[in-house]
């Protein structure tokens, strides 16, 4: 049998882990907004979802509340939002499995796929573009597929923040898995801002049950 002080640790964690799921469910709507990314890998440009993520965080002060959530591998912190609740995500899983992080949070919050948004990069778009599609297809990005694959549809609603394309198709690699340049980290705190109110706002549109609009 482990020692008390152990066994009062472990029992802490596991509520921490789980305080998330437990909380009763608020009396509007719930939304579940997932960063997409590499874990261990901050400031690279594949991983700017996270960094919408964090911001989004900030803005509804719950940036000290991120939770380990076993069961979904991933971080998971909630903020209200009027009389909606936000679920915000940031999966452990590499980038190509960040869907069954995504999908095993909607199901333990009873999300269907329309109410799951992604938040990831987009190489044709030019760094500073944001864009909010409404489903579709992944255009190629490994961690919208992998969600497409794991919720089994295709309609989460998606901000995709450009983060530009090489010139050369052999560059396209390194370009995503590399760090922001000096020059582009100046562009980084307006274009978050911009990004954590297209969200916000879009979330409260469709909370007050209205048209739901792609930007």
């Amino acid at each position: 049998m482990p020692p008390p002080g152990l066994l009062g640790s472990g029992l802490w964690m596991s509520r921490a882990m789980s305080w998330c799921v437990l909380e009763p469910r608020p009396p509007g709507k719930r939304w579940l907004v997932a960063g997409l990314g590499n874990p261990g890998l901050p400031g690279t440009r594949h991983s700017v979802g996270i960094a919408v993520l964090g911001q989004l965080a900030r803005r509804l002060g719950v940036a000290e509340s991120w939770a380990r959530d076993r069961r979904c591998a991933a971080d998971l912190a909630l903020a209200p939002l009027g009389d909606a609740q936000v679920v915000l995500l940031r999966p452990r899983r590499l980038m190509n499995a960040n869907g069954r992080s995504v999908a095993r949070a909607a199901e333990l919050f009873g999300l269907t796929a329309e109410e799951v948004y992604l938040v990831h990069d987009e190489l044709d778009k030019p760094l500073g573009k944001l864009a909010l599609k409404l489903g579709g297809s992944a255009r190629g990005h490994n961690g919208v597929r992998s969600c497409i694959s794991c919720l089994n549809s295709s309609a989460m609603p998606r901000l995709r923040v450009g983060i530009g394309r090489p010139t050369h198709p052999d560059a396209v690699q390194a370009h995503v898995l590399g760090c922001f340049s000096p020059a582009e980290q100046e562009l980084l705190p307006p274009l978050l801002e911009r990004a954590t109110d297209l969200l916000l706002d879009h979330i409260r549109e469709r909370s007050q049950g209205r048209p739901m609009l792609g930007i």
